[in-house]
């Protein structure tokens, strides 16, 4: 999941960076600006002090860091209190007042599985996560670091396996960090993302959600399996009251209990009536090989130049010839890359030294079309035997339509420099979603998992409720992908993007497929939209996909001020998307539903639509 989303705000959907510090309005309700601020910074110890940041890939950090500074707990007895001095130098991971020490082996039960795909259980009432352990699963485990109220754990036997658990197919699959959840049934993955969806806006969003896991809609047959998930979450609600660490863990369940596509329409009026209704995550047919952009970085090891993945936990590079969820022409490219690197005598770049050429290989398939493109990414603008690359890459590989060279000289981690360059070819290749054709150039962003992308798009427009006499305003717009889905069925589309070359891609696309009721400006959505407001262009329908870090506060006061009668959240993090549903709620919408849809099979990523209307009876003052 990790690609440059330039186009539609990846470039900011990965950043880690909080909101640049712009003043809030100053009339905004005390009420609200309590919890925003609480579910910004984090006062309430149940939101977990979720806030902009990268909360998948940084929570943990920031909230271990924090338990870490807590006030050491002060003994009253003396003997306690000469226990904890001659204890205070000690290494953390060794404290005699828990259950477990470092080094222990335990049987425990697993009862649930947090957001990174771990099994959380309890050890005689303290919270351990075990990497690869499922819920449901009886395991012997090896402690490996503990702090005062949880710890990690290597899984050592599985005692009693769970019935979703499944052989991973990938051979790599313990080695790479790209996927966590092979080893989990495809319908258990779906299940368990509809339920951490569930879990994050009743915990965060304060949202009451129809047939959550305590109660869900499944009756008959499956009503014993549904209460043990009701229990299965309380324990696991238990083993977290004071593990706040894991803002996300999630209680995941047996196959039983996921949710039946087919059992939802019947109920979901009803279900409307009682709490959000948040429906069965929309899986894939067949959820291998979908990904269209392969981004490898290369390395050398005494057998040559390598290409591949990062160990776990490392920058070391281990070679890899195919990924299972990669299409099979990207892998294709990229062996045939490295072959010829070889026999050129390319050197590879060295993190340590900053010397060495070839950085990463960067490969985008249009699925519709079948173009390719080909990037070289390089630290520096000469490649030697040019010409000898470029024939040997045309003549092995005859289906690549561009082959363009990136420069990044700079000592990062960051994929693509500032300069690209085309070697041979045109510039861009050509790819379609629906009946909507993109322009594809090396750094614009377009979505790696096209099927499901035109799943979630075609939700989006079902959301929008569109008739044909609606403004539209579409706020982190990108290159103009929902813009252009939402074009074909508005009277008028504003599309609104800070990135100066993604609206430049959203124009050039707008023009490529004769789409004059669409406009794109640059700017902040916080600060063009209400420019809009004051030139008489008011929305029916604003759409939001923003970033991982999920809206800036400014843009959710421009949409409570605008009063659009609907507003759709298209998420790519369930945790900013709760905080950020429960700020235009108490602003004065209503959420409706929500739609997770798996763009990433096998990781533990999940997409989400989400339906919110204008409560109309409600006056918002400001």
């Amino acid at each position: 999941m990790t690609n440059n989303r330039s186009g539609r705000g990846k470039s900011r959907r990965d950043a880690v960076a909080p909101v640049q510090g712009k003043p809030q309005k100053k009339n905004m309700q005390p009420k609200r600006e309590k919890e925003q601020a609480e579910f910004r910074g984090g006062t309430a110890k149940e939101s977990l002090r979720i806030g902009h940041g990268n909360l998948d890939g940084n929570m943990r950090g920031v909230n271990r860091k924090r338990i870490d500074n807590e006030r050491e707990v002060h003994h009253s007895s003396g003997d306690r209190q000469g226990r904890h001095a001659s204890n205070r130098n000690r290494s953390r991971t060794d404290r005699s007042d828990l259950p477990v020490q470092k080094n222990d082996e335990v049987i425990i039960d697993i009862i649930g599985m947090n957001h990174d795909g771990e099994g959380v259980g309890r050890a005689e009432g303290f919270t351990l996560f075990v990497p690869g352990a499922l819920p449901g699963e009886k395991v012997r485990v090896k402690v490996l670091k503990t702090k005062k109220q949880y710890g990690y754990a290597k899984l050592l036997e599985i005692v009693q396996a769970s019935r979703d658990r499944i052989a991973a197919p990938c051979a790599i699959y313990d080695q790479c960090g790209g996927c966590q959840l092979q080893h989990m049934s495809y319908e258990a993955q779906l299940g368990w993302k509809r339920q951490h969806v569930v879990d994050v806006l009743e915990r965060i969003g304060k949202l009451s959600v129809a047939g959550s896991a305590s109660a869900e809609k499944d009756s008959g047959a499956n009503a014993n399996a549904t209460t043990e998930s009701g229990n299965q979450a309380a324990q696991v609600l238990a083993a977290l009251a004071n593990t706040s660490v894991k803002a996300d863990t999630t209680v995941a369940f047996p196959s039983a209990t996921s949710a039946d596509p087919n059992a939802d329409s019947m109920s979901v009026n009803l279900a409307r009536e009682q709490g959000v209704v948040v429906h069965p995550t929309l899986g894939m047919s067949e959820p291998w090989r979908y990904r269209n952009k392969a981004q490898v970085p290369i390395g050398v090891t005494e057998g040559g130049l390598v290409g591949g993945f990062y160990a776990r936990g490392s920058h070391r590079i281990v070679d890899m010839n195919t990924c299972l969820i990669q299409d099979e022409r990207n892998d294709e490219v990229v062996a045939r890359v490295k072959e010829i690197g070889r026999m050129l005598g390319i050197s590879a770049y060295n993190e340590e030294t900053g010397r060495g050429l070839l950085r990463h290989v960067v490969v985008k398939t249009a699925f519709r079309t079948g173009e390719m493109m080909l990037v070289l990414v390089t630290n520096g603008r000469d490649i030697p035997h040019a010409d000898a690359w470029i024939g040997s890459i045309r003549e092995h590989i005859p289906h690549v339509a561009s082959i363009c060279q990136n420069v990044n000289t700079k000592r990062t981690n960051v994929i693509f420099g500032d300069e690209t360059r085309v070697l041979w070819g045109r510039d861009v290749i050509y790819d379609y979603i629906g009946n909507v054709q993109f322009a594809i150039s090396a750094r614009s962003f377009y979505q790696v998992n096209p099927v499901q992308t035109e799943v979630l798009y075609n939700k989006t427009v079902e959301y929008a409720g569109l008739t044909g006499k609606e403004t539209v305003i579409d706020a982190y717009c990108g290159i103009g992908t929902i813009s252009l889905f939402l074009a074909q069925h508005a009277d008028q589309v504003y599309g609104v993007e800070i990135v100066k070359e993604a609206i430049e891609d959203a124009r050039s696309n707008a023009l490529l497929n004769n789409m004059r009721n669409v406009k794109f400006e640059v700017g902040a959505s916080e600060d063009v939209i209400p420019a809009w407001k004051q030139q008489g262009i008011t929305a029916d329908v604003i759409v939001v996909d923003p970033p991982r870090k999920g809206c800036d506060p400014r843009l959710l006061d421009t949409i409570l001020e605008m009063q659009p009668e609907r507003v759709v959240y298209v998420s790519c993090n369930p945790s900013t998307l709760a905080r950020d549903l429960r700020i235009l709620e108490d602003g004065g919408y209503r959420t409706v539903e929500v739609q997770p849809v798996d763009m990433f099979p096998h990781t533990v990523h999940v997409e989400c639509v989400a339906l919110m209307k204008l409560r109309c009876s409600q006056a918002i003052n400001f």
